[in-house]
């Protein structure tokens, strides 16, 4: 028939409707890239928080490193912040799939909105970590610092796009379901008030410098003040024995604070040093070996043969132990280089001496047990009496605020 004939030829003659699926925009595959980028960089630093896992490019000293084991790292000690951040970037990734014009209207309203509110703690939040990082713990983490700035370009692009992508008229929304300027903006500012609870709340939460402290049960082992490596006096009241490793970096930043606290107390505090390596060959206690510590017990007994060859040479040693040699940042030194510096303070034939005396595997051992006793596998830690604290001191003042608040010394 004419008239079959005419629909038929219509049908086979309309072109093929291509718009169904139209191609993503640019700005759209760029939010879902940073925030994909911004959610694995958030995660990565997230697990090394919780398992300790080394980050590329963190050495011991370094400034990534002094930020991401820092006290600001975490909320109250225990949820770590780029924890929180991996949750953000992970909601703002699933958003940004929801806000094409495929999507139902009211379901592109509410993604639209809730990357309004992201994006805005996204940016609070690196405002408010780059202000951490400059004025508070004095170095920048390369890592973080990255995750901030996607934060901020997600921030740029979200209220860039978000007038045009539920204000234009294609897209057909009732007035229902579309944000206008000022919801824009109070939404945004609501994200932006959701990273000042965060930074109020770690203000509040956040443990002072002695960030994990106990009271330990079992009869720890004696320090004799009097043959022990100290800093202060053997006479003086107050001794409390410091458990470090010459690979620590952390151990390298308490030890410049000690004689400082020391000279505060005007003779009445004394340091004993408990070299305690973290290395199974001769603390079993470690819970496993990482290769940042595979030197430690030799170190330890160089040291102390340094102590044991001549008192007055061990300060020296000490010194140029933990002592930034060149560049940024502190690196341990080599057994070697420690040998050879031990010969050159005390002599070849007392050095050779002092290291075959059993005096130093027997302080070794004592200082292993107090890091079993006290019950945390973490140094550096300070003990006194029964009490312990692992400190996280920037200065001496904090030095000072942990042996009264934490170990209960009397104030200088």
């Amino acid at each position: 028939m004419p008239g079959e004939h005419v629909r038929r030829g219509d049908q086979s003659s309309k072109p093929e409707n291509t718009d169904l699926c139209p191609p993503w925009p640019w700005w759209r595959q760029v939010l879902i890239g940073l925030s994909l980028l911004a959610f694995a960089l958030s995660a990565y630093l997230g697990w090394h928080t919780v398992l300790g896992g080394s980050v590329p490019g963190c050495g011991a000293g370094s400034s990534c490193d002094q930020v991401l084991s820092s006290r600001w790292s975490t909320v109250g000690g225990v949820v770590p912040v780029s924890g929180l951040a991996a949750g953000v970037y992970l909601a703002m990734l699933a958003a940004s799939l929801f806000v094409g014009p495929a999507t139902a209207p009211p379901v592109r309203h509410l993604a639209w909105t809730a990357l309004l509110v992201l994006v805005g703690a996204a940016a609070g939040s690196a405002a408010w970590f780059t202000v951490v990082q400059k004025w508070f713990i004095g170095a920048f983490c390369p890592y973080c610092m990255a995750t901030h700035t996607i934060g901020v370009l997600l921030a740029i692009l979200v209220l860039w796009r978000a007038p045009r992508e539920t204000t234009e008229s294609e897209i057909r929304l009732s007035s229902l379901f579309r944000i206008s300027n000022l919801g824009i903006r109070i939404w945004t500012l609501a994200g932006v008030a959701l990273a000042g609870i965060l930074a109020a709340g770690q203000v509040a939460l956040t443990p002072g410098p002695g960030y994990r402290a106990g009271d330990s049960q079992a009869n720890l082992s004696v320090i004799d003040a009097q043959t022990a490596p100290l800093i202060g006096s053997p006479d003086a009241p107050h001794i409390v024995k410091v458990l470090f490793d010459y690979e620590c970096p952390h151990c390298q930043q308490l030890h410049f604070l000690l004689s400082e606290v020391v000279r505060r107390y005007e003779g009445k505090l004394a340091f004993a040093l408990c070299p305690t390596p973290l290395n199974s060959q001769c603390n079993p206690y470690v819970p496993r070996d990482a290769d940042k510590f595979k030197d430690s017990c030799e170190l330890a007994k160089i040291g102390l043969a340094v102590w044991l060859a001549n008192r007055e040479a061990f300060p020296a040693f000490e010194l140029w132990m933990f002592s930034l040699e060149s560049g940024d940042r502190w690196r341990p030194r080599s057994i070697v280089d420690a040998k050879a510096k031990a010969v050159e303070l005390v002599g070849q034939v007392e050095f050779d001496r002092a290291l075959a005396d059993p005096w130093i595997d027997s302080y070794l051992s004592s200082a292993v047990q107090l890091f079993a006793d006290t019950g945390s596998n973490a140094i550096p830690k300070l003990i006194f009496g029964s009490r312990w604290v692992i400190p996280q001191a920037y200065d001496a003042d904090d030095l000072v605020w942990i042996l009264h608040e934490s170990l209960g010394l009397p104030v200088p």
